[in-house]
C-alpha cells in the first residue's frame, strides 16, 4: 500500500517523503478499523479513501498559494473536522501548521485524540459545537459543514484572516458576486471539477 498512495499523489503532482506516505498509510489502517465500529466515512474503499480523503484534502494549499496564505507557524481550524478532513492531510503533507481540529462528535473526536498518537502528530482537538468556540486563528477550513449561507459566517466569525470552504463542483453566483468569495479550482484528475472557495478578510 506503501507504493500506491506514492503513486498515487505523485499522479497529482504531489511528492511525498517516505515518512508521510508511512502517516497517511496508518492514517488509511486506523480510518479502516475504526469505520467498521464507528461509522467516520462513507467512503471504504482504500484507494477511494487516499484520492477523495487525502489527496483532495492535501490539493487545498494549492488554493492557500493562490490566496497568499504564508501558512508556516499560523494557527489554522478545521471545522466539523469529522474524521480529520481536510485537517490532518494537510498537516501531514504541510508540516509546519499549528492545527486545530474543531469537532462536536464525541466519537469522532475520541479517533482524532486516538490518531494523533498514532500519527506522532502535533495537533489540539477541540471537542465542542464551533459556535462556542471562542478562540480565533489565522485561517479556517470546512469541508462537508453543512449549507454554504450559514457555514461562511462561522467561518469568518473565527477566523482573523483567511477563509477556505471545500464546496465539490456546486457553486452559486452570489457567493462570490455578493459575498466577496473567490474561486479556487483543485484540478484533480479522478474528478471533473472541484471547487474551493475562499476570502481574504479585513
Amino acid at each position: 500500500m506503501l507504493r500506491k498512495i506514492k503513486e498515487l499523489f505523485r499522479r497529482e503532482g504531489l511528492e511525498l517523503s517516505d515518512e508521510q506516505v508511512k502517516k497517511f498509510e496508518v492514517y488509511l489502517e486506523e480510518l479502516l478499523r475504526w469505520n467498521r465500529v464507528h461509522n467516520l466515512t462513507a467512503i471504504t474503499e482504500p484507494e477511494e479513501i487516499i484520492k477523495r480523503h487525502f489527496i483532495e484534502s492535501v490539493s487545498l494549499h494549492r488554493c492557500f498559494q493562490e490566496a497568499g496564505f504564508d501558512w508556516k507557524g499560523k494557527k489554522v481550524a478545521d471545522v466539523g473536522s469529522g474524521a480529520g478532513f481536510p485537517g490532518v492531510p494537510l498537516k501531514i503533507y504541510l508540516e509546519d501548521i499549528k492545527l486545530y481540529l474543531i469537532e462536536a462528535s464525541s466519537k469522532k473526536c475520541s479517533f482524532l485524540e486516538y490518531l494523533k498518537v498514532k500519527l506522532g502528530e502535533d495537533y489540539e482537538v477541540i471537542c465542542d459545537r464551533a459556535e462556542r468556540v471562542e478562540k480565533k486563528f489565522d485561517a479556517t477550513l470546512s469541508r462537508a459543514l453543512g449549507e454554504f449561507e450559514e457555514v461562511h459566517k462561522l467561518l469568518e466569525n473565527l477566523s482573523n484572516r483567511y477563509v477556505f470552504v471545500m464546496k465539490g463542483k456546486e457553486i452559486k453566483r452570489e457567493w462570490i458576486a455578493k459575498l466577496g468569495y473567490k474561486l479556487c479550482n483543485l484540478k484533480l484528475s479522478f474528478i471533473p471539477e472541484s471547487y474551493v472557495l475562499w476570502k481574504r478578510l479585513p
